[in-house]
């Protein structure tokens, strides 16, 4: 156990403690609730694909002014999130000397990215990322949306990339 992720020969992956915990959530009956839980699920969003555009109905709740009224859309974001989690993937070590390569994908409010290695055993995933889109953002056209993905894929994986 580091940091709070198991650490073997085949990878990185979330303490089975921590998937127990997740099995049992229930649903937040309040901001503050919500809070924790969205809390938890961003430590492990590395393991999660497009968790931004996941948890968007969760987090569309914490708007300024915005009553908190839970709707079936928010219970089935809860539960996606939880088999996301629950069944998240191994993530493997980076070999820096073997190439990367990063796939990028855009929705209309939310851009993500995977960097993958192959290191034998075709593409593995390392890590995932991905952001939830603001403002003139979500205005841009789908290939601007997905070279932001691009782009922010580079701004977090530089030290990866630049070996």
């Amino acid at each position: 156990l580091f940091l709070k992720h198991m650490v073997s020969a085949q990878g990185v992956h979330v303490d089975p403690k921590k998937i127990e915990a997740v099995r049992t959530w229930k649903t937040p009956e309040n901001v503050k609730e919500l809070l924790q839980s969205l809390g938890f699920a961003k430590y492990y969003n590395r393991f999660v694909p497009q968790y931004a555009k996941l948890v968007a109905p969760l987090t569309d709740l914490l708007k300024k002014n915005m009553p908190y009224k839970w709707e079936p859309k928010h219970q089935e974001a809860v539960e996606q999130l939880k088999q996301a989690l629950t069944s998240a993937p191994v993530l493997i070590l980076p070999d820096p000397e073997r190439d990367y390569v990063i796939e990028a994908d855009a929705s209309d409010q939310a851009v993500g990215a995977i960097l993958m290695q192959d290191q034998g055993n075709g593409l593995q995933p390392i890590a995932y990322l991905s952001k939830k889109l603001h403002g003139a953002e979500l205005n841009y056209p789908i290939h601007d949306k997905e070279f932001l993905a691009i782009v922010i894929a580079f701004k977090a994986w530089r030290c990866y990339l630049k070996g």
